[in-house]
């Protein structure tokens, strides 16, 4: 009897009590919840030649784009490429095996293709989605998954995470009142969604209607937040619609309690702290001695260059933390990484050198650099990956850059643009 997972794909390898346990796993990373590689894990023990449970290993230390997981994932991806495979997990082990070596490009197409043929695998929707997401490819973001919907059904396992997947990819193609709409009914499908309260959350930071987002993100708390590995990601996002409002007190108590509190060391969540922190420098706030920890915890992971966006963010805690060796070390990793032949290497050239300079040259007070440093990278910012609400730090830096530099008409011009794009 040939064993399926809860959406009727081939398990090959696996018994059905490791089913449960693989099934259980997808549906915790569906909504960012709780240890999802401890159910992979789990399902391997049962059944340690299930090719799927290691391509899940895989992927899961693969997302989080940390460079110490990177021996745990090509691990897990050799022991895939051992096992047995049907075509459409042979797709997976080879998308898998792409981003163990940086491939990000070639990944995203190998499940784009999956997905064509299999619309209702998940999983691959999903880690493309992600990928989409940490190459800056907004449009894939949207169409990978807008390819998909109509194959779905209502009360089918795991919809929610289609629609909130699908709310975001419209956000980042500016239609938001479908993304707002679909955001909205992923979370009444699923209120544990974790992406789709995102998706709302970046539609009403894009619009600039701050008072809505608190409402949309204090309406139910511990639903985002309780068990979520996502959940400061989505604190960053409510921190900053009282930035928005000039609440600066709301903005501390939300960056100790709730960004800095957890004493993270987690990539992604290092992120949200550095971008807060910035966003409340570049208001002339005194952060005083918050951004010490926060850099000794990047120094432990920058050692290389291995994905320019996070690069970008290790720089701002080097010098907010007044850490100029580790900041130049960090500029000779991204020289290095350039011999590399990854697709960082793209990220780099085309964003992360220019813009992490910047933060450099910021921060050294050679403001007028700062500013050219942006402008010329401004136009390709989405090439090294994040979303438009994490990337508006770049514009808002070149804004003080242009203040200081004296740049007046520069400086206004920018925040005319910025108020134009944002009603």
């Amino acid at each position: 009897m040939t064993i399926q997972d809860i959406h009727g794909h081939a398990l090959s390898g696996a018994d059905d009590k490791a089913t449960e346990h693989f099934d259980a796993a997808c549906a915790l990373l569906r909504c960012y919840l709780n240890d999802p590689l401890a159910e992979a894990q789990a399902a391997l023990a049962r059944a340690p030649d299930m090719t799927m449970a290691h391509v899940l290993v895989a992927y899961l230390n693969l997302l989080g784009t940390e460079p110490a997981a990177l021996p745990a994932a090509r691990e897990a991806h050799a022991a895939a490429a051992r096992g047995p495979a049907t075509e459409r997990e042979a797709m997976h082990v080879a998308a898998a095996g792409a981003l163990a070596h940086g491939q990000w490009h070639r990944a995203g197409r190998i499940l784009e293709d999956l997905s064509i043929r299999h619309p209702h695998d998940l999983l691959a929707l999903q880690v493309g989605h992600q990928i989409d997401f940490f190459t800056g490819h907004s449009r894939m973001l949207r169409d990978r998954i807008a390819r998909a919907e109509s194959h779905w059904q209502a009360g089918m396992p795991g919809h929610h995470a289609v629609l909130s997947m699908l709310a975001f990819g419209l956000e980042e193609t500016a239609d938001y009142v479908r993304a707002e709409r679909l955001g909205r009914s992923s979370v009444e499908l699923e209120p544990h969604d974790g992406w789709g309260w995102h998706a709302v959350a970046h539609v009403l930071e894009m619009q600039d209607r701050r008072r809505d987002g608190i409402v949309w993100l204090t309406q139910d708390t511990p639903a985002w937040s309780e068990g979520s590995f996502f959940a400061i990601h989505n604190w960053w996002h409510l921190a900053l619609f009282h930035l928005g409002l000039d609440r600066i007190d709301e903005v501390m108590t939300l960056l100790d309690q709730r960004v800095l509190g957890s004493a993270s060391a987690v990539v992604l969540d290092m992120i949200d702290a550095s971008a807060l922190l910035w966003r409340l420098q570049l208001r002339g706030v005194n952060v005083g001695d918050r951004w010490d920890a926060l850099a000794s915890r990047w120094a432990a992971v920058s050692s290389a260059s291995t994905y320019a966006f996070n690069d970008l963010h290790a720089m701002m805690a080097f010098v907010g933390a007044d850490r100029m060796g580790d900041a130049a070390l960090l500029l000779d990793a991204q020289q290095q990484a350039l011999a590399v032949g990854d697709d960082n290497v793209g990220f780099l050239k085309d964003v992360g050198l220019g813009a992490t300079q910047a933060i450099h040259h910021f921060a050294l007070g050679r403001h007028t650099d700062a500013a050219e440093a942006l402008r010329r990278v401004r136009r390709e910012a989405a090439r090294f990956g994040g979303s438009h609400a994490q990337r508006d730090v770049l514009d808002l830096t070149l804004i003080a850059a242009a203040e200081r530099a004296g740049d007046a008409p520069l400086a206004d011009a920018l925040r005319r643009e910025r108020t134009f794009v944002r009603t």
